[in-house]
């Protein structure tokens, strides 16, 4: 199992998205995700979203929510706890990412990029401010088959 960090940055209605198409073996190509990347040795969940953040974006992080827990479980990669966080915060230049390409998206275009059909039920409760929350989400393949939000069944 793997712990992992996403982060939603926010500014002028609009969130810093990550368009996945640099790296050949990518879990994500072609697809739109938030900022963040996996855990290293005795990190906590801030100071990896903290650190992730900057080595993507170039920016530093000087505001953090921590909103919730994703789980993912899938029948092609390692299960995974996303710790999601959104910031409205921020100091810096953006770079260029080696993953992928930056681009601010407005929210209203969020749902039409291509991106893991789960992540929509993510944004949408970053978006209603749900308390802190833990989201179940199961693929086969690409496939989004269940979706657990704290303990009930919705989809």
């Amino acid at each position: 199992m793997r712990n992992t960090t996403l982060c939603y940055i926010e500014k002028d209605s609009s969130y810093l998205m990550l368009h996945r198409i640099k790296k050949e073996n990518d879990m994500n190509k072609d697809k739109w995700i938030g900022i963040g990347g996996k855990f290293e040795d005795k990190e906590s969940p801030e100071e990896c979203v903290i650190r992730e953040a900057f080595e993507e974006t170039g920016l530093t992080l000087t505001d953090i929510s921590y909103r919730g827990i994703v789980t993912f479980v899938s029948d092609e990669y390692e299960t995974e706890y996303m710790h999601l966080f959104k910031s409205c915060s921020f100091e810096g230049d953006l770079k260029e990412c080696d993953e992928g390409v930056l681009e601010w998206v407005k929210k209203e275009k969020m749902y039409s990029l291509p991106a893991w059909e789960g992540d929509y039920i993510f944004l949408e409760l970053l978006e209603t401010n749900e308390p802190f929350f833990s989201l179940k989400l199961e693929y086969v393949g690409d496939k989004l088959v269940s979706a657990i939000l704290n303990g009930k069944k919705i989809r």
